[in-house]
């Protein structure tokens, strides 16, 4: 009930505007939903970080990052932005087969944006990928992430293809854990490429399907007009599924040349039925997106895929830095995308804070992934102590020139590769020898044991726990805690005096971390002592039984022997 009330609290004292849905981490939106913004080069607005900010914050569902100042009260400690490391195996799946050699003899076995999943029915890890450059979607599986098998199926005799009667283009499978319908567990979306054989539409549709076994799918129901690189994703805390969708039609007729327009629906074949004419605009490259200083071209927003991690949403922007198409073909070379980072709090608004390249274009002949750099649907596996980002990338071939754009080297050589970054490893909090803390704003919680991220094998991790005035709850002071001295992703905060956090269970209190010679990623108020997080866990790994972390400690057990050295 205490809980209830706070939450209806935070209602009461929001601005005006915001009488909408209320989400679990408090955030209410707005009662206009979703929000319209003019198309322009001005970064997008973070309303959750300002006025609309909650009072008082529930943490209950998932790790909480501190990838903002959503948390954040006050701190004396310093933001540090990281990225992942490629893994020297790379790539980890390339073109091999005939299937995989296209229709052009362009061969690919990119997942483009496609999907990499963890499968907790059979144990394994699941891909679908484009075979050949505009070519057939194709299924592999993998017992580790990095060696991959490509089954004999029974779709195309003799082949891993699925939907054969679709020629591929962008595409995106979703394993949905949340679905009550077994034969809906699979979500494709698949765009065939502009002006396909055959067809009269300069701008082609997509086609949603859906699938129990992620093999054999069901009658394709076409969706509205959109661009190419279209893509859906799933956002659990709104429980909507969300279609991102480029811009259709000559991008040079656009001030701001490619972006996204925002379509959402509570069913996902229900909402492949949008009216194109009534998108509105969502988000594009903004003025802090800077040019490549030996390209020089506009940068633009190329694609936005998101999956849910933990307690929010993250995406990995692919920005267009160029050269032209038209450059690229002459050259045969691949255009130059990269991945940022961005992260949302209401699904809607995104912070792109750090703006450094997250996963780059190794741009140099001779590299599978000298350009053309896409993140694969799902974004990330959680495989113990680490996220596992999938990725494609293009080496091209200079010595095709052809003016056929399906027949020339800049789309020569797709492969997807993996980059390893820590677990909840995007932002840490740093301090050094002399020390400091961080405060967080008023939080809630039903949980009983307060865990953290840290990285302090030289240091020390302490915490307190205060009321909203900053007054030390008796028991609960920096003196009376346990530290922890430990590089860890998961380790539990103790005091001397209380077994748990049970007494202080629906009342708002503030977290003061003292940290010395070290870093804090998160934190997190689980309900149990094996630090389930109750978040939601992005495109799962081993050890999870679904799509949200309720088995913590337990999933680290199996996951350790997957875990990749770097």
């Amino acid at each position: 009930m205490r809980f209830i009330y706070y939450i209806l609290a935070i209602a009461a004292i929001m601005p005006a505007a915001a009488k909408g849905e209320t989400l679990s981490n408090g955030v209410i939106l707005s009662e206009t939903w979703p929000p319209r913004y003019p198309l322009g080069f001005d970064p997008m607005p973070l309303p959750y970080l300002n006025k609309m900010r909650p009072a008082i914050i529930p943490v209950d569902n998932g790790r909480q990052l501190l990838v903002d100042s959503f948390l954040i009260e006050k701190s004396s400690l310093t933001r540090i932005a990281h990225q992942p490391r490629k893994v020297a195996c790379n790539p980890v799946l390339c073109p091999e087969t005939q299937l995989e050699q296209g229709r052009y003899g362009t061969p690919g076995a990119s997942a483009k944006d496609g999907g990499v999943w963890w499968d907790p029915t059979e144990g394994v890890f699941k891909m679908w990928y484009e075979a050949g450059w505009l070519h057939k979607m194709a299924y592999a599986v993998s017992r580790d992430g990095i060696n991959w098998e490509r089954p004999l199926l029974d779709v195309v005799e003799g082949t891993n293809e699925i939907v054969p009667g679709i020629i591929a283009d962008s595409s995106t499978v979703w394993l949905d854990h949340f679905t009550t319908d077994p034969s809906q567990r699979f979500k494709m979306f698949l765009r065939s490429p502009n002006g396909v054989p055959g067809s009269k539409e300069r701008f082609n549709y997509g086609y949603c399907m859906t699938s129990a076994d992620g093999i054999h799918w069901s009658e394709p129901v076409k969706t509205g007009r959109c661009g190419d690189r279209s893509t859906v994703y799933y956002d659990p805390f709104r429980k909507k599924w969300v279609f991102s969708l480029r811009n259709a039609g000559n991008v040079a007729h656009s001030a701001i040349g490619r972006y996204r327009l925002y379509h959402e629906s509570d069913d996902f074949m229900a909402g492949a039925k949008w009216d194109y004419d009534s998108l509105h605009f969502w988000m594009g490259a903004d003025y802090k997106d800077l040019a490549d200083p030996y390209i020089g071209d506009r940068p633009q927003l190329y694609n936005l895929s998101a999956t849910p991690y933990e307690s929010i949403m993250i995406s990995l922007p692919q920005i267009h830095l160029g050269p032209d198409n038209a450059i690229c073909r002459a050259k045969g070379v691949p255009k130059i995308t990269e991945l940022k980072v961005a992260y949302s709090r209401d699904g809607f608004h995104w912070d792109r804070t750090d703006r450094d390249v997250f996963i780059a274009a190794s741009r140099y002949p001779g590299a599978w992934d000298r350009g053309y750099v896409q993140s694969v649907g799902g974004i990330c596996a959680v495989v113990g102590d680490q996220l596992w980002f999938y990725y494609i990338g293009f080496s091209g071939n200079d010595g095709l020139k052809s003016n056929v754009y399906e027949k020339n080297g800049m789309h020569y050589g797709g492969s997807t590769g993996m980059a390893v970054m820590r677990r909840d490893g995007f932002v840490s909090h740093h301090a050094n020898t002399e020390g400091g803390e961080l405060t967080t704003r008023p939080i809630v919680f039903t949980g009983k044991h307060l865990f953290v991220n840290t990285d302090c094998p030289n240091g020390i991790l302490a915490a307190e726990i205060t009321d909203m005035d900053g007054n030390v709850i008796p028991g609960f002071a920096i003196s009376e805690c346990n530290p922890v001295t430990t590089d860890s992703t998961i380790t539990r905060i103790s005091w001397k005096k209380h077994k748990d956090l049970s007494s202080l269970a629906g009342k708002p209190v503030k977290l003061r971390f003292s940290l010395k010679n070290g870093d804090l990623y998160s934190f997190w108020v689980s309900p149990s002592e094996t630090g389930e997080s109750m978040g939601y866990n992005a495109a799962g790994g081993p050890g999870f039984s679904g799509g949200i972390d309720r088995e913590g400690i337990e999933a680290y057990k199996q996951a350790k022997k997957y875990m990749i050295k770097q």
